[in-house]
């Protein structure tokens, strides 16, 4: 009887320690829950998060290199029918005919090419698995000149020592940052074809950029201007509490 009183006093003891152990950790997370919800936000996130956020970005870039390539594919393995990765920036009442790439070398100091201008350069095509933070991918096949060619064309070599690249689309309604390195990357496209055609309208024509190290909110479609600078441009999805660098 002893014994079994004796285990009986254990079994209660362990029970107690653990339902005092189960509720402190609910309370636990529910304080640290409300620290969080109710912590001043940082470009569409808490401040920790974004801490985190950009010490995982400070990770990335350190351990970038611009040999680094994306894996690549053979033609045959392109899908034919390439998924649209969101609209945002493609109005309808986009003029083809008007438009032309607005590069802003320095305040007051604008360059305007036609889509021509962009197809006089050298052209390169890259073939790899496009990846969406929506969690879908498609080897994809692009065509157009490398960023990094178009920068020298343009005498574009103080710019292309900045820290980054900043675009936004004809309407203004969408627009990313990118860091210098990776757009120097060479299968980084100022893209005018997929699937060895013309651009569609949805899928950015006349001008895209394709950059494979990055997913693919970070490739913006229909290109209206483009500028440098060595703070942080604007990014869309960034304010909304999405990772600024993107890389893969």
């Amino acid at each position: 009887m002893d014994n079994r009183t004796e285990t009986e006093k254990r079994l209660r003891r362990r029970t107690i320690i653990s339902f005092v152990v189960f509720f402190a950790l609910i309370i636990a997370g529910y304080i640290g829950w409300r620290v969080l919800y109710t912590e001043q936000m940082d470009n569409g996130v808490q401040k920790d998060i974004r801490k985190g956020l950009k010490t995982n970005e400070s990770i990335f870039e350190n351990l970038f290199s611009t040999h680094h390539l994306a894996k690549t594919y053979l033609e045959s393995e392109a899908v034919k029918k390439v998924r649209v990765n969101g609209r945002i920036g493609m109005g309808v009442d986009f003029d083809a005919a008007l438009w032309k790439l607005r590069v802003v070398r320095k305040p007051g100091d604008t360059l305007f090419l036609t889509l021509d201008d962009i197809k006089s350069l050298p052209k390169t095509d890259v073939i790899f698995d496009f990846k969406c933070i929506e969690g879908w991918s498609q080897v994809t096949h692009w065509g157009g000149a490398k960023f990094s060619d178009f920068m020298k064309k343009y005498n574009l070599n103080d710019q292309s020592q900045m820290n980054y690249t900043g675009l936004i689309t004809p309407d203004q309604k969408y627009y990313v940052g990118i860091d210098m390195a990776s757009m120097m990357q060479p299968q980084t496209l100022l893209c005018y074809e997929m699937n060895g055609k013309p651009l569609p309208m949805d899928q950015g024509y006349p001008l895209r950029l394709i950059i494979p190290v990055k997913y693919g909110i970070k490739h913006l479609k229909r290109i209206g201007t483009m500028y440098f600078q060595d703070t942080k441009p604007k990014d869309y999805w960034a304010e909304k509490g999405y990772d600024y660098y993107s890389g893969l």
